[in-house]
């Protein structure tokens, strides 16, 4: 079985809604739309492009695959590139345009879909998409989880772990990295248990 990231931006109260702009995700209301780019780094880029380049599936929820598809077929460069040859799987339970190269729907039943990519593929890659995100992290159909935690604070919009969520334990996979703007890439890979607890006195 291969292995599946989770690539995600969050602030420090754990909001990962619309970081790459005002339009990306206004549900809610949200006002902060665009919260990364005046802190985004070359750190963080050789990161995001690294792991890009690992790749060699998609997994996306509807809103960014979206944004995704009407975006990388129009640029010309290495990240381009690889998101416009490797296969994309949408999770949606509408019917999405599918005119990106490549792309497929998922099935109704997403545990099994996600489970038959993860035979298929090595290295199966989401990025954002955090109602998707949500239900992989209850569901613990994950491999790995990146945060890149940003300086600032938010007080509202979506949370990578909102009130209700599937206790979990994780465990560190390397050491924390930070950028020059204050980011800290934390990758953590999934304990499959629930947290204990103990006494401290």
């Amino acid at each position: 079985m291969g292995r599946l990231y989770i690539d995600l931006f969050v602030t420090l109260d754990g909001v990962a809604q619309a970081p790459g702009g005002p339009e990306e995700d206004p549900s809610g209301g949200f006002p902060f739309g665009g919260w990364q780019a005046p802190l985004f780094d070359d750190e963080v880029g050789r990161s995001v492009g690294a792991g890009i380049a690992s790749m060699d599936a998609l997994l996306l929820g509807r809103r960014t695959y979206d944004i995704f598809a009407g975006y990388w077929p129009h640029q010309e460069n290495d990240i381009a590139q690889q998101l416009n040859t490797v296969p994309k799987y949408v999770a949606s339970r509408g019917t999405p345009d599918l005119q990106w190269s490549g792309s497929s729907q998922l099935g109704p039943d997403l545990v099994a879909e996600v489970e038959a990519v993860r035979d298929r593929h090595e290295s199966t890659h989401v990025i954002g998409s955090v109602d998707l995100v949500q239900t992989l992290l209850t569901e613990r159909l994950f491999d790995v989880l990146t945060l890149w935690v940003y300086p600032i604070v938010l007080g509202q919009g979506k949370k990578v772990f909102p009130e209700g969520s599937r206790p979990s334990g994780f465990r560190l996979l390397e050491p924390p990295v930070a950028g020059s703007a204050g980011a800290v890439q934390l990758r953590y890979g999934p304990t499959g248990a629930d947290p204990s607890t103990g006494d401290m006195t």
